[in-house]
């Protein structure tokens, strides 16, 4: 695969890592003055926090699973197994799996959503863009990869094995470096839990 087409598809992933930084950060920033109508501490608020735990560690794992595949192919070949077979994203899938995961920990069903939403939507713009590029890089076998395979939404019927090629442990070490932004979250939101109850930030507004 010439040079160019690496150096393309390299923007994206950067991008990819700059979108999901920049919304975490966002939301986080935001969610400093909000609260969960379910009082900390009640069983309610815990267990969305709790749940969200689960998606966090669901959204890094799958994160990881999906790099075991792509691990440096994606440039030069159309990557077809394991999470791949069941959508073209699983990087993405499973980021928005994470963010879901941080909005939880606000104790709120809404906020499990509103990650969730506004990361797949920020994703979304990314993907189109990379799929153009791809389409160009990887010619007809990736034209029918997009007609069998779901951009976003996993089928699982379709699940294949495949084989996961050259693995480089690099890039996994990398993809769970990067996972470590959602599990910022779990303290964070501890300390902004017992600021808001100490009154040293104000509660301006409150999520279902």
């Amino acid at each position: 695969m010439d040079t160019e087409y690496k150096h393309g598809l390299g923007n994206y992933q950067q991008m990819r890592r700059l979108v999901l930084a920049v919304l975490v950060a966002v939301l986080f920033l935001a969610l400093l003055f909000g609260q969960s109508t379910f009082p900390p501490d009640t069983p309610v608020h815990e267990s969305i926090e709790m749940f969200g735990v689960l998606l966090i560690f669901l959204g890094i794992v799958g994160r990881l699973w999906a790099t075991l595949y792509i691990g440096g192919r994606k440039s030069s070949e159309v990557v077809t197994g394991g999470p791949y077979s069941i959508t073209r994203n699983p990087l993405y899938v499973f980021s928005t799996v994470a963010a879901a995961g941080v909005g939880a920990q606000i104790g709120s069903f809404s906020g499990i959503i509103l990650f969730a939403v506004l990361c797949a939507g920020a994703f979304h713009i990314v993907i189109l863009r990379e799929e153009k590029f791809l389409k160009e890089a990887l010619g007809a076998p990736y034209a029918d990869y997009l007609a069998r395979v779901p951009r976003f939404f996993p089928k699982l019927s379709l699940y294949q094995e495949g084989d996961t090629g050259s693995f480089k442990p690099r890039l996994l070490l990398t993809t769970l470096l990067d996972g470590l932004v959602f599990l910022i979250a779990l303290p964070a939101f501890e300390l902004i839990d017992g600021a808001q109850l100490s009154g040293m930030l104000p509660v301006w507004f409150r999520l279902p």
